[in-house]
């Protein structure tokens, strides 16, 4: 049995984090998020990209970290867990 993954419109994760749609599409453009898509090509946010945006919105707000910032810390996140994760293997 395969298990659904739950997912979220633009409009519901826009609503939720108190942010505008175009924010969302923002973050997609520069690579800081990627949502898959339907059928129909609409947005389809996961629990994994929620997760996601919450880093960045605090890094943006909170830490006043630049998009460019953002990225190099997300990328520099990303391979500290890989690292982390082969690190574990042995």
């Amino acid at each position: 049995m395969k298990r659904r993954v739950k997912t979220y419109s633009i409009s519901a994760v826009a609503e939720l984090y108190d942010i505008h749609p175009q924010t969302l599409r923002l973050y997609e453009r520069e690579g800081l998020l990627k949502p898959s898509r339907s059928v129909g090509n609409t947005r389809l946010y996961e629990d994994s990209d929620l997760e996601r945006l919450e880093v960045i919105l605090s890094l943006t707000r909170d830490l006043g970290v630049n998009l460019a910032g953002v990225e190099i810390i997300l990328n520099m996140r990303e391979k500290m867990d890989s690292m982390q994760r082969e690190f574990e293997r042995f």
